[in-house]
């Protein structure tokens, strides 16, 4: 990745340069009695909260799918702010608090707002939907998610014909993030998709999965999910939304732009600077399972019309 002169590869950051070794082992004490708490915490507002679930109507996205399970889903991670190991997000994240939480919503629109968890839960039913979720590094899963279309919102937010590109910035917040005290990528995490794509009926507001509400080192309280995008495009902790007509600058594009494209499709035929994209190991299948062969939009074809007569080896 290329990185300016004041910042490292998150490759060669060891998670002991991270957290201290004893905080390490306290803290690894207290994640199965804080799960609890952690997952119970931002849902006050549910009939449930106490059994931290969530109701949704199951969709058919996935149903032939084999899921990955939750204990994989929920302990190896990408998520820089909690620490750039696998398994930091789900160590460090276990005292960030997602609750209360509110979404500004900004930019091209009627007229600036803001939006609860609560009131975006009312929008529209949430849905259940496995999704194949690739990662650039070559790994993927499969997950059950709950949440809602990310076009509910939009409709919400009544964009002006301004609105070229929706803009998403995570929560920043090192005294809960420990990760985003280094200056491995520059904060706050920032993504983009074009408004097309964001309307797109596959892609979703996830604030759940395997029927429960959203762990903190999965993105709680509510997450971007694009199935046919590679993983980095989820924006995690969404604090802002923003409706721009320019092209935002995200923030792996700004960190390694000849490896990171701002579009992000899953597309075997652009390999990374570093690593082939032609296949992927599916995590948890065991140690001698083969390598799945990769799949163009990874498998979603309903998308490819988004992008008819574009070079998608350019605009990668």
């Amino acid at each position: 990745m290329l990185l300016d002169n004041n910042r490292r590869n998150p490759s060669d950051i060891k998670p002991s340069e991270i957290t201290p070794p004893e905080v390490f082992k306290q803290r690894r004490t207290l994640i199965k009695a804080a799960g609890a708490m952690t997952t119970g915490l931002w849902l006050p507002f549910h009939a449930s909260a106490a059994t931290a679930s969530l109701d949704a109507k199951k969709t058919a996205y996935g149903q032939e799918e084999k899921l990955t399970s939750y204990e994989d889903v929920t302990s190896y991670n990408n998520y820089y702010e909690f620490g750039t190991g696998k398994e930091d997000p789900a160590r460090e994240a276990v005292l960030f608090k997602p609750a209360p939480w509110t979404i500004k919503i900004e930019g091209a629109i009627k007229q600036p707002k803001t939006i609860s968890i609560e009131q975006l839960l009312k929008l529209v039913p949430l849905e259940e939907r496995i999704y194949r979720m690739r990662c650039v590094e070559g790994w993927s899963m499969v997950i059950p998610w709950i949440g809602l279309p990310l076009k509910a919102l939009i409709d919400w937010a009544q964009p002006t014909g301004n609105a070229k590109y929706i803009e998403f910035v995570s929560y920043n917040d090192p005294r809960q993030m420990p990760g985003a005290r280094m200056s491995v990528l520059d904060w706050p995490y920032v993504e983009g998709l074009r408004m097309d794509e964001a309307m797109q009926p596959l892609a979703i507001l996830a604030v759940g999965l395997y029927g429960k509400v959203l762990p903190n080192q999965n993105g709680a309280p509510v997450r971007l999910v694009v199935p046919w995008k590679y993983g980095f495009k989820g924006a995690k902790a969404i604090s802002t939304i923003r409706f721009v007509e320019k092209m935002p600058t995200t923030t792996w594009v700004k960190a390694g732009p000849r490896e990171y494209g701002f579009y992000a499709n899953v597309n075997p035929q652009v390999d990374h600077p570093r690593w082939t994209q032609s296949s992927e190991k599916r995590i948890g299948a065991g140690l001698f399972a083969g390598r799945i062969k990769t799949r163009m939009f990874n498998g979603y074809d309903e998308v490819g019309q988004l992008y008819a007569g574009m070079d998608l080896k350019k605009n990668f």
